[in-house]
């Protein structure tokens, strides 16, 4: 069904920028083909492959041509001035943050394939039809300094009718088993389908909601990964595809391995130098650090730290 004026209102002050984009496609009922011609006919030359990869968030206009066509967009679609464009400076909020979910920066990159065959194999769409409006997460190292295990306390919006669960990803460290991972589903969901990759060490679980969701509702569900089977780690890192709302992430040790020196970072993308640097303090009784990020954008944020 085609989506209303209203709802097209709402997303462009929410964003993302491909859901924005998406909406304001089914509002005013033009195919992709059609808008490439309005764009042409304004000196705007577009593929209709790049139009799609924008509405599914596959890929973002960042290239001064690609913002050029955002602003004859906005025309073609009858849309204010500057609307698509905001979302595109402001990292687009609130938007799904947990793919690619969190590890070390090494198995970042090297897993992203078989993360990817994974939620393809369970018929994932990009974005799952949900964005995050907050999410916090707790991460347990080891007497061993391996991950332990983390939990995490997720709330989340639906932008289409009908979604009824989230798939979450998680990798292990290097020797990590993940048939041995144990899934815990803890609070408003319960655990569907398990499949895992065991040479990336990846695992993908979908959590079931008590509900179906309709377009714009709220939902908060909590899960978690009982792991252990990894050696041991010196940083925690998760990766955001989308931008999305508040992340909190605090780290845990336990008392016979404790690290002396944890600092935050951030990197814009993979192969990016890692800057906002600052280092953390260890609480005392209670051996954790944390960090608070509240307008996540597109790329990586973490906690790393020093054993000796």
């Amino acid at each position: 069904m085609r989506q209303t004026e209203t709802e097209l209102a709402r997303v462009l002050r929410t964003g993302p920028f491909h859901l924005a984009l998406r909406t304001a496609l089914s509002v005013r009922g033009l195919p992709l083909q059609r808008v490439q011609h309005h764009l042409a006919h304004r000196g705007v030359k577009l593929g209709v492959t790049s139009l799609s990869y924008w509405q599914q968030g596959a890929r973002r206009p960042r290239r001064a041509e690609s913002l050029r066509a955002v602003r004859a967009l906005e025309e073609v679609l009858s849309l204010p001035a500057d609307s698509l464009l905001r979302l595109l400076r402001d990292g687009g909020v609130p938007a799904e943050g947990d793919r690619p979910a969190g590890r070390s920066y090494r198995s970042l990159v090297e897993a992203s394939g078989s993360v990817e065959r994974l939620l393809a194999a369970m018929e994932s769409p990009v974005d799952g039809g949900l964005h995050t409006v907050g999410h916090q997460e707790r991460v347990r190292i080891g007497a061993r300094r391996e991950l332990a295990g983390r939990t995490s306390r997720h709330v989340v919006r639906a932008h289409r009718d009908g979604v009824d669960r989230y798939l979450a990803v998680h990798r292990g460290d290097p020797g990590c088993e993940p048939s041995r991972v144990v899934v815990r589903a803890l609070e408003n969901c319960r655990t569907g389908r398990v499949r895992w990759d065991r040479e990336a060490g990846v695992l993908v679980a979908e959590l079931l909601f008590d509900t179906r969701l309709r377009s714009g509702e709220t939902y908060l569900f909590g899960y978690g990964f009982e792991d252990g089977t990894g050696g041991a780690g010196d940083e925690y890192v998760r990766g955001f595809t989308f931008g999305g709302g508040q992340y909190v992430l605090q780290v845990g040790f336990d008392e016979a391995a404790l690290p002396v020196r944890c600092r935050r970072f951030a990197q814009a993308s993979a192969g990016s130098a890692r800057g906002s640097r600052e280092d953390l303090t260890l609480t005392g009784r209670h051996r954790t650090v944390h960090l608070v990020e509240e307008g996540v954008r597109p790329g990586l944020i973490g906690i790393d730290w020093d054993w000796e």
